[in-house]
């Protein structure tokens, strides 16, 4: 096995990051995103392992050269790289910082999980363009969540013009009703998922919806067969970070235990993404640690006491190819989202670059900061300005507020956030004061998503052997 082409750095100065879903739409933004903002606020010895996932080799070879293409532009055309560096700056130097690999994982597909997590904490990692092959990855720093399905099939016309005509531009383009979901719901083939096989436990392992196990129970999964490459065995090192990619609008309604999965008659994506706001939200609280815990407990990161940190963000409002639009509807949707922007929508980012901001923020910022301000309680919004400057915003959750406290009208007046920042920005247009009421009704909802999550995850488990 050759050596890697970072073997030469100290372990502090190595940072391993992997994105799901990094081939198109918000995860290339990310990719993009990450380097850029790594090179710029990391020692200049630091290396970047990035590890984007796909479901072919194919695709993660285009990906690899994607990213790469984006580097080397950088790194030759940034002057604010040029100036960290003073007159001595060569460029192949910041290339040479930045080493991009993949994995191939489908996320519909459990055995795919489970070898795709057992190759980066166990095996060799190979890049598909040859340029680096053979790697072990000794650890990850953050896993970014992003890959996920959307399951709409158009547009409720009639709906559109009701919700434009009583709330407005921007009301409607940011929490919009008219969007039609498939329903019911595809379902995954069991049959398919156990190989062919017969469960080992000996009964049927339940049914899992596409959206739902794309989205959510999918990366639920990889999380945990990745604890030995998320956690950690000393206290002194930072945790590993998972950041959960959500979505503006995904409120309370959202979500019925009736149907968890969406299966049968919730929309499927807004679901999911309630679904993630939830888990990470309350994961670490005395009332849901008790479901939670079990989660975190993987016989193969015993010897790690360190747990990896829940993190939520959301990308805003991103023009992407996941909403089935014909190419007239979608150039007029991408000149609506930039006419909401300039109309002073702070959540418009429009593009997959300034959609990225919140997750590359999470993923690289110092753990004393996210610490100090309690970021795994936040969920983190890409927003943007009006001339289009990007920044991670904090975020109304219905049931949790901002910060899982409750703020008044004279509470958030004291806010000491400015713009587009300020919390007062881009609330929904139902929005209310949170309740005592509301926020256990959320916690209590957090911890049955925890449940759900965990029955979901220890019935396959023993169907297919892994226990």
């Amino acid at each position: 096995m050759s050596s890697p082409p970072w073997a030469g750095a100290s372990s502090d100065d190595l940072y391993f990051v992997l994105i799901t879903g990094a081939n198109s739409g918000v995860g290339v933004g990310i990719g993009e995103r990450t380097i850029d903002e790594f090179l710029s606020s990391r020692p200049l010895s630091s290396h970047l392992i990035l590890i984007p996932t796909t479901r072919s080799k194919a695709k993660s070879r285009d990906t690899v050269l994607a990213l790469r293409s984006h580097l080397h532009e950088v790194a030759h055309t940034s002057k604010e790289l040029a100036a960290r560096s003073g007159a001595a700056y060569d460029p192949q130097a910041t290339i040479a910082r930045v080493h991009v690999l993949s994995v191939q994982v489908d996320l519909c597909d459990l055995r795919s999980i489970r070898a795709a997590a057992d190759q980066l904490a166990n095996g060799k990692v190979t890049d598909p363009t040859g340029v680096i092959a053979d790697v072990r990855i000794p650890r990850l720093d953050a896993a970014l969540f992003n890959a996920g399905l959307g399951g709409w099939e158009g547009l409720d016309w009639l709906e559109f013009a009701r919700q434009f005509a009583t709330r407005g531009l921007i009301q409607s383009t940011t929490y919009p009703s008219f969007k039609k979901a498939v329903v019911p719901a595809a379902v995954l083939d069991s049959q398919k998922l156990l190989g062919g096989e017969k469960p080992r436990s000996g009964a049927s392992p339940p049914v899992l919806a596409e959206v739902f196990c794309a989205n959510t129970f999918g990366h639920y999964v990889l999380a945990h067969e990745l604890l030995p490459a998320l956690s950690r065995a000393n206290i002194s090192e930072a945790p590993g970070r998972v950041v959960w990619t959500s979505s503006i609008d995904a409120g309370h309604e959202h979500l019925d235990f009736d149907d968890f999965q969406a299966s049968r008659y919730m929309a499927p994506y807004e679901s999911s993404k309630r679904i993630s706001d939830l888990i990470c939200l309350t994961g670490d609280l005395p009332s849901v640690q008790e479901v939670s815990a079990p989660y975190f407990a993987s016989p193969a990161a015993a010897d790690k006491h360190v747990k990896p940190r829940f993190y939520v963000s959301h990308p805003g409002i991103v023009c992407t190819p996941m909403f089935p639009l014909n190419w007239f509807l979608f150039f007029w949707y991408w000149v609506t989202m930039h006419l909401s922007r300039i109309c002073g929508s702070p959540w418009h980012t429009v593009d997959a670059y300034r959609g990225a901001c919140a997750t590359s923020w999470l993923a690289l910022a110092d753990q004393s900061t996210l610490d100090a301000i309690g970021a795994q309680h936040i969920k983190w919004g890409s927003s943007v300005t009006r001339t289009g400057r990007s920044a991670p915003k904090k975020t109304e959750v219905e049931g949790w507020g901002w910060e899982g406290r409750i703020e008044d009208a004279e509470a958030l007046k004291r806010d000491d956030a400015e713009g587009a920042l300020h919390k007062s920005k881009g609330r929904k247009w139902d929005a209310a004061t949170l309740t005592k009421e509301q926020k256990a009704q959320f916690e209590v909802d957090g911890r049955r998503c925890w449940e759900e999550l965990e029955r979901l995850r220890v019935a396959w488990e023993a169907a297919l052997g892994w226990k």
